[in-house]
């Protein structure tokens, strides 16, 4: 992978301030990591991570690139963790992870959301959980959903691209006909391009099969959070 100069830099940069950011955040709540990690330039780092994964926003990217920090970070840090503790007690299965001032979630193939062999169709299984999400979305309306299909690399490039796209937009579209604004998604699709996994091991492909959530903050949130930051 080739970057310019600049980007180089730019990524030494961050790679610094994220350093720093983990060690001064390792004893932190959610909400105080939300503040420091937006305060030591998570934009830039959004802006890194998009710029040269080659395939545009990852999930990390998107939550990492909206970050706002500061006071704001820490009021909006405070909805994030609200909101991720009650997908983990709904859906024990999933995988949570607060990053910055936003929430990734995972779904593999053994945990929450279950796709047949080659199939796309949501079955009864995941509307158990998809019908738990949808409620916590619509309990908390001010913010924007990532979501994202990712395959392991069994097949043909072009078969698990549309794989991975048909599995996304079924997720998407299941969340929105059971209430969700459909204004507030975005859905994107990976193939095998983005494995998080060994492909060369069973479990890891299985790992590999998955659909990735970003939740972040809407502009609704934004203002607001940072009208409460002028306030105190």
């Amino acid at each position: 992978m080739r970057i310019g100069l600049n980007k180089f830099m730019a990524f030494l940069f961050v790679a610094s301030t994220l350093l720093y950011g983990c060690d001064a955040t390792r004893n932190a709540s959610n909400k105080q990591k939300g503040a420091v990690i937006g305060s030591a330039g998570g934009a830039v780092v959004g802006g890194v991570i998009g710029n040269n994964t080659g395939d545009g926003n990852t999930a990390l990217g998107a939550i990492i690139g909206g970050v706002v920090g500061g006071a704001a970070g820490a009021y909006i840090g405070n909805r994030m963790d609200k909101q991720a503790q009650e997908i983990e007690q709904e859906i024990p299965g999933a995988e949570v992870e607060r990053v910055g001032e936003g929430i990734n979630v995972t779904f593999d193939e053994s945990s929450g959301v279950y796709f047949d062999t080659e199939k796309f169709n949501i079955n009864a299984r995941s509307q158990e959980t998809l019908n738990k999400l949808a409620a916590i979305f619509k309990e908390y309306p001010d913010t924007n959903i990532l979501v994202e299909g990712h395959t392991d690399s069994q097949g043909s490039e072009s078969y698990n691209l549309t794989l991975s796209k048909n599995r996304a937009q079924a997720v998407t579209n299941y969340l929105v006909n059971n209430g969700v604004q459909q204004g507030r998604f975005t859905t994107n699709w990976y193939g095998e391009s983005q494995p998080k996994y060994d492909n060369n091991t069973a479990e890891g492909r299985a790992k590999n099969r998955r659909v990735e959530l970003a939740i972040v903050a809407n502009e609704k949130l934004q203002k607001e959070a940072e009208q409460a930051a002028q306030q105190n």
